[in-house]
């Protein structure tokens, strides 16, 4: 196992880095340098890079906070990518390596956000059975909700009333480059007078995120007249179209939001494998907003798992006895 160098990330790397994403069976767009240091201010990359004889066969998106390595926390997910034709000795030696060059950096531990299964283009559970190995600890455990769009469930009856309502109403959706009216006028207010928080991305963070990621990020608005009602942030994947956000104004009853999504799942995402709306979790995971749930779960949403480890780096020598 001592012929896997580990590299850890730097700037002359960026190309290497990009191209292998490109060509993984377990990555997105969100693992693209341009994406991940769009806030590099607030992180200390230390993303890492295992090579074997000299070729590139794993990376590890992450950031360092005292002496523990993180699946990088300015991405929803993480984990280890891996190319089209890793075997899984190569998994299990790339692992390894990123274990012991941890260890000999006096990191404690890793944490790891695992890429939801939904996002895999090949089978890529190499990581749950070595974790199992190396007995790492589930520490939380979401669900987003997810509607598998070949086996798409009816609505509602709910559901199917707000769409009639939503038919009767002259409305008309826009796909938009610029994000400012859904994030002005109908975001950022919801989020303030609902929980008292602002938007993860800044309306100038994802404005140039979307400039960088034209074919991955999308904004739909839905109008009556000039009047913006509601609108979805997508985050668009080979297999997934993945609302980031989600917002409507609550004092126009005219079903737009069930408008744009019926839209989005009948129409523009039919040809998708998944159409997700992501987590109702609260509380590191421990609890649900039924609200929220129940709203999702209406359009014939059920859940998908997306789990956390956490697994201690002199934990690696238990790598060594797999094979018999």
């Amino acid at each position: 196992m001592d012929n896997y160098e580990v590299v850890r990330y730097s700037s002359n790397l960026y190309d290497e880095w990009n191209n292998f994403v490109l060509t993984s069976k377990n990555a997105t767009f969100l693992f693209h340098r341009d994406f991940m240091e769009y806030h590099q201010e607030r992180f200390e990359d230390f993303s890492l890079m295992v090579y074997h004889k000299n070729k590139l066969v794993s990376a590890f998106p992450a950031n360092i906070n005292s002496n523990k390595l993180h699946s990088h926390q300015g991405l929803s997910y993480g984990g280890l990518i891996l190319p089209s034709k890793s075997s899984f000795n190569s998994v299990l030696e790339s692992l390894y390596s990123i274990l012991k060059f941890s260890y000999n950096q006096n990191i404690k531990s890793i944490i790891l956000k695992q890429l939801p299964k939904i996002y895999h283009l090949r089978p890529s559970d190499e990581l749950d059975y070595l974790l199992f190995i190396l007995k790492a600890k589930l520490y939380r455990k979401d669900i987003s909700m997810t509607i598998s769009l070949n086996k798409a469930l009816e609505f509602s009856a709910l559901r199917k009333r707000q769409l009639k309502t939503a038919l009767q109403n002259d409305l008309k959706i826009k796909l938009e480059v610029d994000f400012t009216a859904f994030w002005n006028d109908v975001l950022v207010p919801n989020l303030k007078l609902k929980f008292g928080v602002k938007p993860v991305h800044s309306l100038f963070e994802i404005n140039a995120l979307h400039e960088k990621f034209p074919n991955n990020i999308k904004q739909y608005n839905v109008y009556l007249k000039d009047e913006i009602l509601a609108g979805c942030t997508v985050f668009e994947t080979e297999n997934v179209a993945h609302l980031q956000y989600i917002s409507t104004k609550k004092d126009k009853n005219v079903g737009a939001l069930d408008f744009l999504i019926n839209k989005l799942i009948s129409e523009v995402y039919k040809d998708k494998e998944y159409f997700d709306f992501g987590i109702s979790n609260e509380n590191k995971g421990k609890n649900i907003n039924l609200g929220l749930l129940n709203w999702k779960q209406s359009f014939g949403a059920s859940a998908i798992v997306h789990d956390f480890y956490e697994v201690e780096t002199k934990n690696h020598q238990l790598l060594k006895d797999i094979f018999i």
